[in-house]
């Protein structure tokens, strides 16, 4: 076994996980906002250091790299994408996002999109086909107005691409891939199956928007490695749970997709206890991340909202709120506001002293002494005090009349209750009257973690080990994988059922098989999960059943699985059987490729004072003044430890604060389960 590398690029730095054998560095860098394989490469670079590796040894010697980036996100938020041409049926313009919302601009502009004259029926009968000439003279017009992708999507071309292919095909005629003036083409048929129109325009136009920019920061970062020994192939986290390399991923793939890695993680720890119901917490420089595990299953969505934007590709389920460390706080008709705009890396807090101005959540930690001004990222970065409380008493002391401790409390509290009440919301919403363990992770959660969970309402909090880096943590357990859909729209007992879910089930499977090829690995390498997607006749309800792909030919399970489908949407009202209809289906593949694997560890051999670092002096708000509160080292905190809050815990990369009334226990996998409560 080689190393295994897995790398997560935030929007104010960029984690690193290494593994080699039983040993596991971690490592975090500065987001290079201008180039992000700048950081990419700082982040290799500072893992090989971890080893006392070279990089090309430490690459040459590595099995897989696994690669989660925010381009994408931030791409659509930032509205820097490409511009779009879009080309969709005539008398269906009004469905192209022209619309900008919250004074932010649009994804097309209203100049850019045109009409062709086609038509497709609901059946998928092909009724008008454009018209060659027409096409090119429009993709020409679009071309000339500064387009530099073309977007096509065509009514009902869910159940017939053969238009949009056509458009494509003419083109391409025009605009031949050899050329340096080749145009991409995206059709909104290859983005997405499902049903609902406008939901898949959106998905289409945003896969355009954010593509360049990551086919340029992706291929220049295999170049990179391949230049310095790398032999295998850059796999990139996708947001639908597995990893691709670059050359099968599209672009809307890789939106939010460290969340939905860390998402995954929280799972897995979950598994380690037999626990499967839990909420994920991931604060960071940016944002504050939440997602759920119910049931063993992680919150996936059918149509998810990305920035804004209805759009039918499923996705693990993440609710993102502007609430980081980078947050910046600011008074507002007398009012203190937080967020959600951040200061990110570049400039950062004002604490930084790479010229940030504007006071933040991490200038009001290291006020209140939760931060220690030395050891930031284990002494790698050097903190400002003197500018954060500069900053706080300009920005929000002045203007509210307070001092500078009570503006950083103030900063501190606000965030908190912002962060506490989605964080309840979400627990009432999913586990009523019950109370979920919360795993709380990113740079910044552990030092908010206990605040935020008693204005939730949660008792029960765990952070790992590599909490900081928890999202390239959790990418080490996933495999390499595709998700294909077909549709096909049968009723379940017509006599055709069996022959069109064999056909659309046998295509898929070709498919996967050509792709899984193409990433290295044979057919016996491969598992296989097929879905089937059932609504009644009426579009009442819908739900989603597993079957095996082996087995989906047999009637007698065809059966079983329309029986469990009927039992699930429950009986008509009339006594009989809701009629259903089969709308979709489909095939996830996976292959095993090499993961880190949590495993117990010995029980700590000294006590637990001997994990004592010193001490440091932490702002008491209840007090008003300063108290000099216990701080230990977390590197030599192991299993059987315990302390009683208030006090710190220190890390390389992050804080654990423990206020009075919480408790902090180490566990059998070096986990650190807080808790509220006195020890016994």
């Amino acid at each position: 076994m080689g190393y295994t590398i897995d790398i997560d690029t935030g929007g104010t730095f960029t984690d690193g996980f290494f593994v080699l054998g039983e040993r596991v560095e971690t490592v975090k860098v500065p987001t290079t906002p201008h180039d992000l394989t700048v950081c990419f490469m700082e982040c290799i670079r500072a893992g090989a250091g971890q080893f006392g590796a070279s990089v090309p040894d430490l690459l040459y010697e590595t099995d897989i790299i696994r690669f989660s980036n925010t381009i994408g996100t931030n791409t659509i938020i930032q509205r820097d994408g490409s511009k779009i041409g879009m080309i969709l049926t005539a008398g269906r313009e009004h469905l192209a996002p022209v619309r900008g919302d919250n004074g932010k601009a649009p994804l097309v502009l209203e100049e850019m999109v045109m009409g062709v004259r086609e038509k497709v029926s609901p059946n998928g009968e092909v009724l008008q086909s454009p018209d060659e000439s027409e096409v090119r003279s429009l993709a020409q017009e679009l071309i000339d107005r500064g387009a530099r992708c073309l977007v096509v999507a065509f009514s009902n071309s869910e159940f017939n691409p053969a238009n949009e292919r056509l458009v494509r095909q003419a083109i391409k005629k025009e605009y031949p891939g050899d050329y340096l003036g080749s145009v991409p083409v995206f059709l909104c048929s290859d983005i997405s199956l499902q049903s609902g129109e406008a939901e898949r325009i959106h998905a289409a136009v945003l896969n355009a928007y954010i593509h360049a920019k990551l086919v340029r920061l992706l291929y220049k970062a295999g170049e990179e490695l391949r230049q310095r020994l790398y032999r295998k192939g850059l796999f990139i986290v996708h947001n639908n749970g597995a990893v691709a390399r670059v050359a099968k991923t599209r672009a809307i793939n890789t939106y939010n997709s460290g969340p939905a890695a860390g998402l995954l993680g929280v799972r897995l720890l979950g598994s380690l206890y037999g626990e499967e119901n839990l909420i994920s917490a991931d604060m960071g420089g940016t944002s504050f991340d939440l997602g759920y595990v119910r049931q063993g299953q992680p919150s996936y969505s059918l149509q998810p909202d990305v920035e804004g934007f209805p759009v039918n590709i499923p996705m693990l389920s993440i609710r993102a709120i502007g609430a980081g460390g980078g947050s910046i706080a600011y008074v507002e008709d007398g009012r203190l506001r937080v967020g959600p705009q951040s200061a990110g890396a570049l400039p950062g807090p004002a604490c930084f002293g790479l010229g940030g101005t504007e006071p933040t959540v991490t200038d009001a930690d290291l006020v209140l002494g939760i931060l220690d001004p030395g050891f930031f990222l284990g002494g790698g970065m050097a903190l400002n005090p003197e500018k954060a409380r500069s900053t706080l008493e300009d920005k929000i002391g002045v203007p509210l009349g307070i001092s500078i401790e009570e503006a950083a409390v103030a900063v501190k509290r606000t965030i908190d209750q912002t962060m506490g009440m989605e964080l309840r919301q979400l627990k009432e919403n999913t586990w009523p009257g019950r109370d979920p363990t919360l795993v709380a992770y990113g740079g910044a959660c552990p030092a908010h973690c206990c605040d935020i969970a008693q204005v939730a309402g949660i008792r029960r909090i765990m952070i790992t080990p590599y909490s900081a880096v928890f999202s390239a943590f959790s990418s080490s357990s996933m495999d390499v994988g595709h998700v294909y859909y077909r549709r096909v729209d049968l009723r379940l007992d017509a006599p055709a059922l069996n022959q069109g879910l064999s056909r659309a089930v046998s295509e898929m499977e070709r498919e996967a098989m050509r792709d899984m090829r193409g990433e290295g690995f044979s057919s016996e390498d491969v598992t296989s999960i097929l879905e089937l997607f059932l609504r009644t006749q009426d579009d009442a309800k819908e739900v989603k059943v597993a079957a095996e792909p082996d087995l989906v030919n047999r009637s007698e399970h065809m059966a079983a699985v329309a029986g469990e489908a009927v039992a699930r949407l429950g009986r008509d009202p009339q006594g009989g059987e809701p009629s259903l209809v089969l709308t979709m289906v489909s095939l996830t593949v996976r292959a095993r490729v090499p993961h880190y694997r949590t495993v117990e560890v010995p029980p700590a051999r000294g006590d637990v004072h001997e994990a004592r670092k010193g001490t440091r002096g932490v702002y008491v708000r209840d007090a008003r003044t300063f108290r000099d509160v216990d701080v230990y080292d977390r590197s030599r905190l192991g299993p059987g430890h315990r302390i009683q809050g208030l006090a710190l815990v220190d890390s390389q990369q992050t804080t654990v604060l423990i206020p009075a009334g919480w408790n902090l226990t180490v566990d059998a996998y070096n986990n650190a389960i807080v808790q509220q409560g006195r020890l016994s």
